[in-house]
């Protein structure tokens, strides 16, 4: 698992702290720190005059010295051209850096990096603690670990700030790790212990509900799916109170296949391994879960997960099946491996009659034509309400977790009538992403919502430069506490 940094702050003397890494940064045409440059004697000037050093965008040069082992200065590029993402490229690249030296203290300097800006300073320390990531738990050969432990923050920088960037990006990391972790460790069972302990916190309750529960409850369509596994299935549903008693919540809800191989509708054998990653819908929730825990927003929210293994076992549901799910509608399960949207249906549904929430989100990795869509670099977004989908966009921009909107016309809710039910799980013809945010809109009521299509963000993205080379990348857990903290003012 991801070792947290120690984070802490200095505001004495510089020449006066120790470190073996102090960290600086310089805009083109700046000036380099005069106090910092005397430190080093006026090595650093003469280094950036004889290294004709102009502060291009990541180009880097270091200097040596006492107390102050070594100093780096990054080049920030054109003020001008400036933004939240290099900052949180630069962040990230500050991290590697330090590994290579295999450094374990660094400090950065706040003046030069202007932290006493709170969206430069977060996406600073973001990119730090993104870029530090490593997932190195089933290593025995070639199984050291980044040298990074603790960061000093020399200058200004607003701690509220800090403390929220930091709390937020160890949680990234860690749906990262439920991602990444194999289906042989990382069941339904494991997510519901997982959220049991993250609920030990303040203002939260937890929920688990067993697949043995599900035919009495209603969860049909759910259950269809989770029938064929040996693995117990688990619906989790964890209260977060910290907003007025009488505030509706909002609710985010995820999707858990631990392990997707179609079903009786057989997936391909070419990378079936990568079907693990088919529940970091639900990483993400448990990723904002766990940000919500420790910073205690001022509002209240309902996270659910609907966890199990889809599996072609002896009980298996069958193409041309037919399920009802928790709202009372019938549907035609033409393909078993259209089974995130089976399990969803029941839990939007549920946590909409139980809960009435104000707005409700979803993340799943839901369909591969959403990849041909967007490819690697947007998530698909779809939803009944403008206003949200128009949060949402802002959130997106505000974090730079990309999201693309797809249409919801009712002419798609056209395409997946049933012939033998009230729906089918699959659309009649193309438009497989939209199709499938079409079958969910059937399972919200009249609650504002939107979908978020992951399949194409939740793992594979390679930049930008806090992305981790492999496995799963913690998508939309920034862009979502970005909206709550919106939501929060």
């Amino acid at each position: 698992m991801q070792n947290n940094i120690t984070f802490e702050n200095y505001k004495k003397d510089l020449s006066k702290h120790k470190t073996e890494l102090l960290v600086c940064g310089l805009f083109e045409g700046e000036k380099v720190n005069s106090e910092i440059d005397e430190l080093f004697h006026n090595a650093l000037s003469k280094a950036i005059k004889i290294e004709s050093f102009k502060g291009k965008y990541k180009k880097k040069i270091t200097v040596y010295g006492d107390s102050l082992k070594r100093v780096v200065v990054i080049g920030l590029g054109k003020k001008n051209e400036t933004s939240n993402l290099k900052f949180r490229e630069i962040g990230a690249m500050i991290s590697n850096y330090a590994n290579q030296l295999s450094v374990k203290h660094i400090s950065v300097e706040s003046k030069s990096l202007h932290l006493n800006d709170n969206e430069f300073s977060k996406s600073l320390l973001e990119g730090i603690v993104l870029g530090n990531y490593e997932f190195l738990v089933y290593k025995t050969v070639d199984s050291k670990s980044h040298s990074l432990s603790k960061v000093t923050v020399v200058g200004e920088c607003d701690k509220k700030n800090q403390t929220a960037a930091i709390a937020v990006s160890n949680s990234v990391n860690y749906a990262r790790d439920l991602g990444n972790h194999p289906a042989n460790i990382l069941t339904p069972t494991y997510l519901a212990n997982e959220s049991k302990r993250i609920s030990k916190a303040k203002n939260m309750k937890c929920t688990i509900f067993d697949v043995s529960k599900f035919e009495k409850m209603g969860l049909g369509s759910f259950y269809g799916v989770a029938r064929g596994a040996k693995e117990p299935a688990k619906m989790i549903i964890v209260e977060y109170n910290g907003g007025s008693k009488n505030e509706k919540p909002i609710a985010l809800v995820g999707k858990g296949l631990t392990f997707d191989t179609g079903g009786i509708s057989l997936k391909p054998g070419a990378r079936m391994d990568e079907m693990k990653f088919d529940m970091c819908g639900s990483a993400t929730v448990m990723g904002v879960m766990n940000a919500v825990s420790i910073l205690q927003p001022k509002i209240n929210i309902v996270f659910a997960i609907g966890s199990t293994e889809n599996m072609p076992g002896s009980d298996a549901q069958r193409p041309g099946d037919i399920v009802t799910a928790y709202n009372g509608k019938t549907i035609e399960v033409l393909n078993t491996d259209a089974e995130g949207r089976l399990v969803l249906a029941d839990v939007l549904s549920y946590v909409d009659k139980n809960y009435t929430p104000k707005f409700m989100i979803d993340f799943a990795t839901l369909t591969g034509a959403v990849l041909v869509a967007l490819g690697h670099r947007a998530t698909g977004l779809m939803g009944n309400d403008e206003k949200l989908i128009s949060e949402i966009k802002k959130s997106s921009y505000a974090t730079d977790e990309k999201v693309w909107e797809l249409p919801l016309w009712p002419e798609y809710s056209k395409d997946i009538k049933g012939k033998y039910a009230d729906i089918q799980n699959l659309g009649k013809a193309g438009a497989g992403t939209i199709t499938a945010g079409a079958f969910l809109k059937e399972f919200v009521g009249d609650t504002p919502w939107c979908h978020l299509d992951i399949a194409g963000t939740a793992w594979g993205p390679k930049e930008p430069g806090y992305q981790p080379k492999v496995g799963a990348t913690g998508v939309a857990v920034r862009l979502i506490y970005n909206l709550i903290q919106n939501r929060v003012g």
